[in-house]
């Protein structure tokens, strides 16, 4: 059964109900869900599920499910076993995914200053990463800390945007990222745009107006192979 992605629709939700439709040695899978499941370079979401009783069950991860379109959630040691059917409250840990969602939108910025395949990447609540193809010579921390910061300071929307997986076939420069495919199977492709500046295919969480990322530092630059240079960042505040 496939699990009901509210996060795609509205990244801000910090709390939901859902219903459990199964439970076991991996998890907990719910009929819909507000986190994240790891994928893309976004760790999963962290937060608790909240029984009518008011016992709270500590959720330490989200993953993808074994089927199709399902989400596990993963409870820390301890809890008690939930029933399928049981109505639960969702409460995500905000602030990190807020940080998450602030970095992650960073990085598509990021990703249109450094003009070069994206041959790699990772996000953290505390800094993130891109690699590119790209020759060192070609990165300079400040320029790209000034350029990142401008377009930040342009205080865009983002958008989410629908193509069938024909349009995507048809436009593949729309792909930046060599180690990340688009998911694809369902007969649609969800893109992220920042108009006049980003427009890519992208699954994770994003703030609404690019100046909530609030600007970035680049902390480091440095060489991880042939067809990997590591550009990391943080956020300035």
């Amino acid at each position: 059964m496939s699990t009901e992605l509210l996060f795609r629709c509205d990244a801000y939700l910090r709390s939901a109900t859902a219903r459990v439709v199964a439970a076991h040695e991996h998890g907990i899978e719910l009929d819909r869900t507000i986190f994240y499941p790891l994928g893309g370079g976004q760790p999963g979401d962290r937060g608790a599920l909240v029984r009518a009783n008011g016992e709270r069950i500590a959720i330490t991860d989200t993953r993808k499910g074994e089927a199709s379109g399902s989400v596990m959630h993963v409870p820390a040691p301890g809890g008690s076993r939930l029933e399928p059917g049981e109505c639960l409250t969702l409460e995500l840990d905000w602030e990190r995914r807020y940080a998450l969602m602030r970095l992650h939108t960073a990085l598509h910025l990021l990703s249109c200053v450094i003009v070069a395949p994206v041959s790699g990447g990772n996000i953290a609540p505390d800094k993130a990463r891109l690699d590119f193809d790209i020759d060192m010579s070609r990165l300079d921390a400040g320029h790209i800390e000034r350029e990142t910061n401008a377009l930040i300071a342009s205080g865009l929307a983002t958008e989410t945007v629908w193509i069938t997986d024909a349009e995507l076939d048809a436009q593949p420069e729309l792909v930046k990222t060599m180690s990340v495919r688009p998911p694809r199977g369902v007969g649609r492709v969800r893109l992220v745009r920042i108009a006049g500046i980003d427009l890519q295919p992208c699954a994770g969480t994003h703030v609404r107006n690019i100046a909530e990322i609030g600007g970035i530092h680049v902390t480091r630059i440095r060489n991880e192979g042939k067809r990997n240079k590591r550009v990391e960042i943080v956020l300035a505040a």
